[in-house]
């Protein structure tokens, strides 16, 4: 039998080495600091899937520690120099280089969030050996990439906070290719004990400074979106004293005395090329079609809209309904639509019949669509002009004035940090805590169990949890004694 498989397979494609990445990285997130053994072994058959393919690309690692300050120096110049002829040719009057409009913007927000909302995963593994020097490094830049403990500084909280402000709540509904990232970072932390040579190169690869971090912060600023997230890793990610420094002196601190040296750097090589597979942010930047996203986003509802039309309204012999039925046919529906005159491509959205069901105070549709969606349909139906990267405002009636380009974010906060303003902290009590994961934390610390103590610390600092309320509160208690030994 085995030979007639054979036979069956012969010439067909290679599976991709993203396939599986989403339910993988799905079920590492779920088990947190508990992976069974089953899921542990399918994270190491992944990396080393990931593995094989990147030693496939160039490494432009030295060939031994004692290269890499000359490396990091070289690189760290490499990109200031980039980066001010970026900024020169913009003062001359270049356009921006990555976000065409501003769903260009959310849509790359939204395909990096699968490795976003992981952030740092890759060193969590390492917390059981909080007590060996050598991993001090990188065990303080894990508890600093959870913000010490700072809500405003945990680097997933930021994230979370920042697409959902923009309306970015689907995130979670993409293809395998945008999951690789943060699997790997997942899968890492779930296989360190075996992997640690492989965790300090991706470690060294991901927390060097890239021109396109330096960029995408300047561009989302411009356009009126928080790059907080963005330019609080320009800040720690710093070769002087931050975790690009620390980064590079764990991998010097860490090279073996009494095994093969070589055979470790080979490893650490490995890890370094894992930091650069998959989807990476200029793959999400360049992958953005207007079209293609409008298409995505009409047909995300499509579903629920063939039950909910009457059939009374028919665009070219068909209902909305018998339209929306049919998922192969959304783009000869947007057609039909642009042809009957609903949509209206590069004029005001308020021409267009279908952007007056969506808006204003007699929108029949009105919240059918979130503000994400609003934007890909607004900047699809201004066309060109979406250029200067103007914000569609929610629940306005539909005007025909001319759009407002966007204040600079950081103008609008310094604008609003002058005002007094009525923060969500005001509708806080003090005295109440309704989270049970913080009653139970406090509970714990205050017992003499350091078992318990140190696994309930360790779950709390994984990667679903470290986040939430008892998350920050055990990255404080944490933070504390790292900083007091």
């Amino acid at each position: 039998m085995q030979p007639a498989r054979q036979a069956a397979n012969e010439g067909s494609p290679a599976p991709s080495p993203a396939t599986g990445a989403r339910s993988l990285y799905d079920a590492l997130w779920k088990a947190n600091d508990a992976p069974d053994d089953a899921l542990r072994l399918r994270a190491a058959e992944f990396i080393e899937r990931w593995r094989k393919e990147m030693r496939q690309q160039p490494c432009d690692l030295p060939n031994s520690p004692d290269g890499l300050a000359a490396w990091q120096q070289a690189q760290l110049e490499a990109t200031g120099g980039a980066y001010q002829d970026y900024l020169a040719a913009r003062k001359a009057g270049a356009p921006r280089r990555y976000f065409g409009s501003r769903s260009h913007a959310l849509y790359f927000l939204r395909a990096v969030a699968p490795t976003k909302l992981v952030d740092g995963a890759w060193l969590y593994g390492l917390l059981p050996g909080i007590t060996n020097p050598h991993f001090n490094d990188l065990i303080v830049t894990y508890v600093e990439e959870l913000g010490d403990g700072d809500p405003d500084k945990n680097h997933v909280l930021l994230y979370r906070r920042l697409i959902d402000a923009l309306g970015i709540v689907d995130w979670a509904e993409q293809d395998d290719e945008t999951y690789v990232q943060g699997a790997l970072q997942l899968a890492l932390a779930a296989c360190t004990e075996s992997l640690v040579p492989e965790v300090i190169g991706f470690n060294l690869g991901y927390e060097q400074l890239p021109l396109h971090l330096l960029i995408t912060a300047y561009e989302l600023d411009e356009l009126g979106i928080d790059p907080t997230y963005f330019t609080l890793h320009v800040t720690v990610d710093n070769a002087a004293g931050g975790h690009a420094q620390r980064a590079l002196r764990a991998a010097v601190e860490n090279m073996p005395a009494l095994a093969d040296d070589g055979a470790f750097w080979e490893r650490v090589a490995d890890g370094y090329r894992l930091s650069n597979a998959g989807f990476g942010t200029t793959d999400a930047i360049a992958a953005f079609d207007g079209h293609r996203e409008l298409l995505r986003v009409l047909g995300g509802r499509a579903a629920e809209g063939s039950m909910a039309h009457s059939d009374y309204c028919r665009i070219e012999g068909r209902t909305v309904n018998q339209w929306l039925a049919d998922p192969e046919a959304i783009d000869g529906f947007v057609a039909a639509l642009e042809r009957k005159g609903w949509l209206q491509r590069n004029s005001d959205p308020a021409q267009s019949r279908f952007w007056k069901l969506l808006q204003g105070e007699a929108a029949s549709m009105f919240g059918v669509f979130g503000d994400y969606e609003l934007q890909v349909i607004y900047d699809w139906l201004r066309g060109d002009a979406a250029a200067d990267g103007a914000a569609f405002v929610r629940g306005s009636a539909p005007t025909a004035a001319a759009p407002v380009p966007p204040r600079a974010f950081r103008h609008v906060r310094r604008a609003a940090a002058a005002k007094p303003a009525l923060g969500l902290a005001a509708l806080a009590d003090a005295e109440v805590e309704l989270d049970a994961d913080v009653l139970a934390l406090r509970h714990v610390l205050e017992t003499g169990d350091t078992a318990l103590q140190g696994a309930t610390l360790r779950r709390l600092l994984g990667p679903a949890l470290h986040w939430g309320p008892a998350g920050l509160e055990a990255t404080r208690h944490v933070s504390r004694v790292l900083h007091a030994a």
